[in-house]
């Protein structure tokens, strides 16, 4: 499949966010070997669970058949990371294309296409004696074989702090083995799962949402996401009231998504409605540029790029108008290109994007300029 591509501003505060965190954990690792025959029950009972809620498997046939002949010759395999939560259920940090494979092949159908698995048949990849063969047509003592054969877990449990998973995020940005370095919302999407992730992913279809995001397809490495969860996150009296000083995004979204509060039946119900309405106002008033910059060298030019830190003022000041009970349809994209041509607004939404003074200031420049709100 071929990714669409999709423009965003890149700016150096956020591309930069590396932050050290000062909470002090208390982990616990351990070994233990189990057999493939214990984890797919495990599986099956939902005591072991897939890190994503979208997780595709990836694995072509001859990559996954190969894994497989490589059990049925006995050869070493990977050691798997699992965390432990808080509810005594085992998260797969890494190892999932590799259980996947064994429980595809043990139940008959490839989540590839769907059919039956059987191994490939091309010499190179597989031994001759099994190649083209489903899991039924393997001797019983090549089906007691993987059944019983054994692979290393190390496994992670914090033990503190004991309100959130904040160590899991970096348990998995650093030891994840995927072949790609991850964006930090995949990771969270491994890590932080729970109503307000599951929100994530129905909102990020919304057809306004999607236009005024500048792609149909959701995006692969999950900036989409994101965003929804920036916008909710920046959206809060704790920004609004925060003294003057820059804050990591990547770690207070890390702590904003593991929140039990945000995550409650109550703020679920909240968050969809706000983000619904405002989204649909935010697109009636202002059309398809709403979250689009100027050039900078040509102010009566616009750059059709998406800019997150417009994205924060139009949406924010939007929400705020909308329970102030003001009329958001007054507005109109003359006010909004006169906004993005204050010296002071092009300051805060290009210059130090993460400190509190500039977040503020956008979106009190923007509830001036759109809605006539001081």
């Amino acid at each position: 499949m071929i990714e669409e591509e999709i423009n965003i501003e890149n700016l150096p505060d956020e591309i930069n966010d590396n932050y050290v965190n000062d909470d002090l954990y208390n982990i616990n690792s351990w070994g233990a070997d189990y057999s493939f025959r214990e984890l797919i029950s495990m599986y099956d009972d939902g005591d072991l669970e897939k890190p994503e809620l979208q997780r595709k498997y990836v694995w072509g046939k001859p990559e996954a058949s190969r894994f497989i002949d490589s059990v049925l010759l006995g050869l070493p395999i990977p050691s798997i990371f699992l965390a432990k939560t808080h509810n005594n259920k085992m998260l797969i940090i890494d190892g999932y294309q590799r259980l996947m494979t064994i429980y595809d092949y043990m139940r008959g159908i490839w989540s590839g296409d769907g059919k039956i698995f059987r191994l490939s048949n091309i010499p190179e990849k597989i031994n001759n004696r099994w190649k083209n063969k489903a899991f039924t047509e393997l001797s019983d003592t090549e089906q007691r074989k993987i059944k019983t054969t054994t692979i290393h877990a190390i496994i992670f449990e914090q033990k503190s702090p004991i309100d959130g998973d904040t160590s899991l995020f970096q348990i998995f940005e650093r030891i994840n083995t995927s072949g790609r370095t991850l964006m930090p919302q995949e990771i969270r999407n491994c890590v932080y799962q729970g109503r307000l992730n599951s929100l994530l992913f129905e909102l990020n279809i919304n057809l306004q949402w999607r236009h005024l995001f500048g792609g149909e397809l959701e995006d692969p490495r999950m900036r989409d996401l994101e965003f929804i969860l920036r916008y909710f996150s920046l959206n809060t009296d704790f920004i609004r009231n925060y003294p003057k000083s820059s804050i990591s995004l990547k770690k207070y979204l890390n702590e904003f998504m593991g929140s039990k509060h945000n995550n409650s039946e109550e703020a679920i119900s909240n968050f969809r409605t706000d983000f619904s309405v405002t989204i649909e106002n935010v697109y009636n008033t202002f059309g398809d540029n709403a979250f689009y910059n100027v050039q900078s060298t040509d102010l009566t030019t616009i750059r059709k790029r998406f800019y997150p830190t417009i994205f924060d003022a139009i949406m924010i000041s939007t929400s705020i108008a909308l329970q102030k009970g003001v009329d958001v349809k007054n507005s109109n994209e003359e006010r909004r290109l006169n906004l993005l041509k204050d010296s002071n607004f092009r300051k805060y939404i290009s210059e130090g994007t993460m400190q509190t003074e500039h977040i503020n200031g956008r979106i009190k420049l923007a509830l001036n300029y759109l809605y006539d709100i001081t």
